[in-house]
């Protein structure tokens, strides 16, 4: 099960930092795309679609690339920031989730690869980001980040009520776009196929 990163896991990793960086500030030109202190991005979107896409394995790959890319100081997250001083923001913990999302879809996929079970992985790892971001930001807001007046922790889930919808439709999507690219190139990392010769 040791094996190497080859030229195409490379490649496809690689593809999937950049889309998390077009992603992450794809809206940042529309200023009412922030509500209370988290962008509206399509970085979710992606996160599933690594994992779906290229397996548990290089999909929590790229998701850790994209974040220490970022933590290097390339402007790759929400708003062109990038830094290590990202660690402290509230909205941190959504980076860390990202990786958590595609694998758990990854993984979930590599069992069963039907339509429904693509949808459902979908689900589950929107679920897991939604979950560990906003928990993590919650509790940054209340031990080292200054919170806004009154806030609480209804208030940090409403404002993920507003992304909620299009963040469901996408994965809904992402997963119905994985399924449909199951068999093309984009699948075909050594990684993505360890289900298949194990």
């Amino acid at each position: 099960m040791n094996k190497k990163l080859k030229p195409i896991d490379l490649t496809l990793a690689a593809m999937f930092v950049a889309l998390m960086a077009i992603g992450a500030n794809i809206t940042t030109m529309v200023p009412f795309m922030v509500v209370g202190g988290v962008p509206i991005t399509l970085q979710t979107f992606f996160a599933i679609l690594a994992g779906a896409i290229l397996g548990s394995r290089l999909g929590a790959i790229a998701m850790i690339v994209y974040a220490l890319v970022g933590l290097a100081g390339v402007p790759v997250f929400a708003q062109f920031s990038g830094g290590f001083s990202n660690i402290l923001s509230p909205t941190f913990g959504f980076i860390i989730s990202y990786i958590m999302t595609a694998y758990a879809t990854g993984k979930i996929i590599e069992k069963k690869n039907s339509v429904p079970v693509y949808i459902t992985a979908a689900l589950i790892g929107m679920a897991i980001n939604y979950l560990f971001g906003t928990n993590w930001m919650y509790g940054a807001y209340k031990l080292w980040a200054s919170a806004p007046d009154g806030f609480t922790y209804k208030m940090a889930w409403a404002w993920m009520m507003v992304p909620l919808p299009k963040d469901i439709i996408l994965s809904v999507l992402g997963g119905l776009m994985a399924h449909r690219l199951d068999k093309t190139l984009m699948s075909r990392s050594s990684y993505r196929n360890l289900k298949k010769s194990a």
